[in-house]
């Protein structure tokens, strides 16, 4: 029988870069079954967020992953040029980096990729495609198959892999869901789009320097600079236009042309492809021991810029709780929550970014101009605000705005050693206090917190270089608070009495007598 692993990844785009990277960080051993015999070396995602960044910041370094990137301002114009809106560059998000990053993702991928190869617990098998798996009461066999460019061969080598659990982030046309039976919820919103990726033969000219959505009923468009050296262009077909016109190079270079008026001495075209704008999410994301992630479990329309981003939450917010459950100090049951916390979180952006795409690509001309004039004097309603977790791994019955993000500044040691929270304190829980906690929780609370992983960061002990931290104990009203290694809070103390109690709550939620998501 092959040797049991803690984890198989499956698939080894972002969200299984991320998730294996973490657990080889918190020392499990993991597999890794990839198709492909190599990255994928293109830029399929192009945006990220400051918490994505920071869930990057995790799984690798994040400065060499963000080489490349730059602040991204968003501009909405009509059909005439007008503008309806501009979304400015935030320079510094809550989480230590910009909120929104133009970047340039095989450098992401590599950074990941280079940095848990390091770690030694981590078996990644490139060119090996998944045929079939099945399950008993102690994990998950996966059957492999040799596979090259022309796909899987086969004749070729054949091999299994064992592990207690399998994440499978194998893409929107995940083979472990088709071969779990697990169907999708279709939304409704099913476009498509000629995509054509550009390095730029000469400095980037300052108009396409952030990204821009032609809200033409003629046909949509959209512009979007990836990092500072290439440049994505997307338009919508159109009804006449068929998947094999769009995808010969002279459509390209004739699309180019009419809306940017640019050509072979302006750009190098290094992609082109027709793709789907849709909206699904799997109907269950957990079959047993099988955990669907990322695209395999949720895909949604690229108009919030949240696709990527949704599939590296999903990675880190597995990661630490598999950690637990593998470590004993969990209940199986913790896994449960993955999805009543994600699907949630997901199925509220999937409709926001819908909602914004049938702003952006209305095609009738009529309510079009009403769109236009909404936006001119100021009635438009904004996007719905991101949501925080609602149920799940959650101290409950406070005030406090639990399910929400925590931050990310800098810190200097008492040693003397500066740099970000994270990077200082590592990946796990994390409880940061005004004062010292020792006397307030005692021998046996602390000999808890350090069982599971958490830091203890007493703000007197540290200088808070930007004051962020600090700020947030403020503006929570709170002497402590207790985050998740996925960054969100869990919940405060009011006191330090109170202090004892949060430790207690953490340790009722994990195991599953409260705060457990219906």
């Amino acid at each position: 029988m092959a040797p049991l692993h803690d984890v198989a990844v499956v698939g080894y785009g972002p969200t299984g870069l991320a998730a294996a990277s973490l657990l080889g960080r918190l020392g499990h051993r993991v597999v890794v079954c990839e198709r492909w015999p190599g990255l994928y070396g293109l830029p399929r995602l192009t945006h990220i967020d400051d918490e994505t960044a920071r869930i990057v910041q995790a799984a690798g370094d994040a400065d060499e992953a963000l080489r490349d990137s730059s602040m991204c301002e968003y501009v909405w114009l009509n059909g005439n040029g007008e503008t309806l809106v501009r979304i400015p560059s935030i320079p510094q998000g809550p989480m230590g980096y910009p909120g929104h990053i133009s970047m340039y993702q095989p450098d992401v991928e590599s950074a990941i990729d280079k940095r848990l190869r390091g770690y030694g617990t981590v078996d990644v098998r490139q060119g090996w495609a998944v045929t079939g798996l099945d399950q008993d009461d102690d994990g998950v066999t996966l059957r492999l198959r040799g596979w090259d460019a022309d796909g899987a061969t086969a004749n070729g080598p054949h091999d299994e892999v064992r592990a207690r659990y399998v994440i499978a982030a194998d893409g929107s046309r995940s083979g472990i869901r088709e071969l779990l039976g697990v169907e999708r919820q279709d939304f409704g919103f099913n476009e498509l789009w000629l995509n054509i990726d550009t390095e730029w033969l000469r400095p980037q000219p300052p108009e396409f320097a952030y990204a821009t959505q032609y809200c033409d009923p003629a046909r949509g468009h959209m512009t979007i600079n990836i990092g500072t050296a290439r440049q994505r262009f997307e338009f919508a077909l159109l009804p006449d236009e068929t998947r094999e016109e769009m995808t010969a190079p002279q459509s390209a270079w004739r699309m180019l042309r009419r809306y940017h008026d640019l050509g072979p001495d302006d750009v190098r075209i290094i992609r082109q492809l027709v793709y789907r704008f849709e909206a699904r999410i799997a109907t269950r994301w957990r079959t047993g021991n099988v955990f669907l992630a990322g695209d395999a479990a949720h895909t949604m329309p690229p108009y919030l810029g949240q696709g990527a981003c949704s599939g590296l939450r999903d990675a880190t917010n597995l990661a630490w709780k598999l950690h637990l459950v593998l470590g004993g100090q969990a209940p199986d049951a913790l896994l449960d929550t993955y999805e009543s916390e994600r699907r949630p979180h997901v199925t509220a952006l999937t409709h926001a970014a819908i909602g914004l795409g049938k702003v952006a690509n209305t095609h009738d001309t009529e309510a079009a101009a009403a769109r236009d004039a909404a936006f001119f004097a100021g009635t438009m309603p904004p996007p719905p605000p991101f949501p925080p977790l609602a149920h799940g791994v959650l101290r409950q019955g406070t005030h406090a705005p639990v399910g929400t993000l925590t931050p990310q500044g800098r810190i200097r040691l008492a040693d003397g050693r500066t740099g970000r929270f994270d990077d200082l304190t590592g990946y796990g829980f994390t409880l940061v206090t005004a004062e010292d906690p020792a006397d307030a929780l005692g021998p046996e609370r602390l000999a808890r917190l350090e069982r599971l992983g958490c830091a203890v960061v007493a703000l007197d002990t540290v200088d808070d270089l930007d004051g962020r931290h600090r700020e947030y104990l403020e503006l929570l009203g709170a002497v402590a608070y207790l985050a998740r290694p996925d960054f969100v809070l869990f919940g405060t103390a009011a006191d330090r009495a109170d202090l004892g109690e949060l430790v207690d709550d953490l340790d009722a939620a994990l195991s599953g007598t409260v705060g457990a998501a219906a």
